[in-house]
């Protein structure tokens, strides 16, 4: 339990159901949409389609969508892909030939989104609300106005040459040139426009039609090589999950393209270490040698599973796991190797994430993201539509598994997951924040089941990361251990920006109550009742 004469937060505690997003509003209109009859998926996405309005610069419609569903009853979730495919024109030799490198605010980072198509899978097929009724919200606040919260205008300001390099997004995201401050009131007509013609016109009024038509024609001007046909082409999948088991706990994630195969791997990595036990400095640097370990083996292998041979059951498997836990040394940081097994096997950052838990039982953990901040920064003008920059994450050198291709999806860093015991969920969880997300729900599920935290001490206790080079410390961690870190041999910094942001609800059934943490580092809530 916290100390009350500190700041912090208390995790909420509720009987029937419960919320936890990173924005009041989603938080609120979920809890809105659960009073009215609503189930967990009703609510959910009635959430993030706010979010999708109050928050533009880390979600929107442009973007993809990842969603773990357990319903009551239901031994294992249902998992939902609803990220996008590359044009159909886009190949590998076509960049070659020409030279061209995909840029973070290149036409050819934008992958055809697929947010929306998952969103109406999830309702059609475990919904209870219409498409119409769950965007109402995110219609009124894109027609009536929002007023831009502390975290938002923060990262909103940060963000500002993304979106001031295209004229159309300057002029709907910036105030003379600058991020509105917060406590200011933004209105979107033209997104409020698209929303409701999606409400009524289903998907089709998204991928179909004169909104396609305004979003292929802004990219095909800027020289990409949408068609009309690939958007029309549009789906999201019901696709198998991925899970380990972690001290008697069953933890789920989406499978590849998406990187939650790779929190599964560390989590198998850890297995065998007393972890709760473990000091501050021992435990940051076994996280940061698995987290090493787990991303190398990521970067060189995920890509999209229909299309490029992933080894999931190798990298799950005890030879996986025994081979890198014996690379770790705990008294020195190692540099990371691919291990021959698994390359032999392969054939060939911004984001929102919430939870809901309804009154049956219905457990929903749902990501939605534009990747970077305001995503390509290009906007379609007249639907008001923001388009994501997923497509960055492609390689243009044929080969490799995450190399671009005609229709296919590139590797995803959003990953929902789902903790399940005895065949029913515990906890629907996510953790934000671009590539740290697979190690966020190591850093969340190990607080929660090894360290003992409650769910808001587990969203709280200060992150590490390492990747790119360097181990990246959030300002909590004490300069000692940091120095002692660096004496193993890490290249320590401070984390410049906070890592990620997580949401978690807990389901305790021998008590019949639900526990629910919010990140503070985020503008959001969790509420029950």
């Amino acid at each position: 339990m916290r100390d009350f004469s500190s700041p912090g937060r208390s995790p909420v505690h509720a009987a029937q159901a419960a919320v936890a997003t990173s924005h009041p509003l989603s938080t609120l209109t979920a809890i809105a949409m659960l009073r009215a009859g609503g189930n967990a998926v009703d609510a959910g996405i009635a959430a993030v389609a706010v979010q999708c309005v109050v928050d533009p610069l880390m979600t929107g419609i442009g973007g993809d969508c990842f969603a773990l569903y357990a319903p009551a009853g239901a031994a294992v979730p249902v998992a939902i892909d609803g990220s996008g495919r590359a044009p159909a024109a886009a190949t590998p030799e076509w960049y070659a030939e020409r030279g061209v490198s995909i840029a973070p605010t290149s036409p050819h980072a934008v992958t055809v989104p697929g947010a929306v198509a998952a969103w109406d899978r999830l309702l059609r097929e475990h919904g209870t609300k219409s498409l119409g009724e769950v965007l109402a919200p995110a219609i009124g606040y894109a027609e009536d106005g929002f007023v831009v919260q502390s975290r938002v205008a923060w990262d909103w300001a940060r963000c500002v040459p993304r979106v001031a390099g295209d004229p159309d997004a300057a002029a709907v995201y910036l105030r003379d040139g600058k991020a509105p401050p917060v406590g200011s009131i933004i209105r979107l007509p033209h997104l409020a426009a698209t929303l409701r013609k999606i409400a009524q016109e289903g998907p089709k009024g998204f991928y179909e039609g004169p909104v396609a038509r305004d979003m292929v024609g802004k990219l095909q001007r800027l020289g990409g090589l949408h068609t009309l046909e690939d958007f029309a082409a549009a789906r999201a999948d019901a696709v198998t999950p991925v899970s380990t088991r972690y001290r008697g706990y069953d933890v789920y994630e989406c499978p590849p393209a998406g990187q939650g195969l790779a929190a599964l791997m560390m989590l198998n990595v850890l297995a065998p270490y007393e972890v709760g036990a473990l000091s501050d400095l021992d435990r940051i640097h076994l996280f940061a040698e698995a987290c090493k370990q787990a991303y190398h083996h990521r970067d060189a292998l995920f890509g999209d599973a229909d299309l490029a041979r992933v080894p999931i059951s190798h990298l799950l498997s005890e030879a996986w796991h025994a081979a890198a836990r014996g690379d770790i040394d705990m008294a020195r940081a190692r540099e990371p190797v691919l291990y021959p097994e698994a390359a032999e096997a392969v054939a060939h950052k911004d984001t929102v994430y919430l939870c809901v838990v309804d009154r049956d039982g219905n457990a929903l953990s749902l990501i939605n993201s534009v990747f970077q901040g305001f995503g390509s920064g290009i906007l379609a003008p007249e639907s008001g539509v923001l388009l994501h920059n997923r497509g960055l994450s492609f390689r243009t050198e044929a080969g490799h598994p995450n190399s671009i291709g005609s229709g296919k999806r590139p590797m995803h860093t959003i990953i929902p997951g789902m903790v399940m015991k005895e065949g029913r969920a515990v906890a629907p969880f996510g953790v934000m924040g671009g590539h740290y997300q697979a190690m966020g729900h190591v850093e969340l599920l190990t607080g929660l089941i090894d360290r003992g935290l409650d769910v808001q001490e587990a969203l709280d206790a200060p992150r590490s990361f390492a990747y790119g080079g360097g181990l990246e410390l959030e300002n909590g961690i004490p300069d000692a251990v940091m120095a002692g870190l660096r004496e193993r041999g890490h290249p320590v910094l401070r984390a410049p920006l906070p890592l990620g942001g997580g949401q978690v609800i807990w389901i305790d059934r021998q008590a019949g109550t639900l526990a629910a943490g919010s990140d503070p580092r985020k503008d959001g809530s969790a509420l029950g009742y």
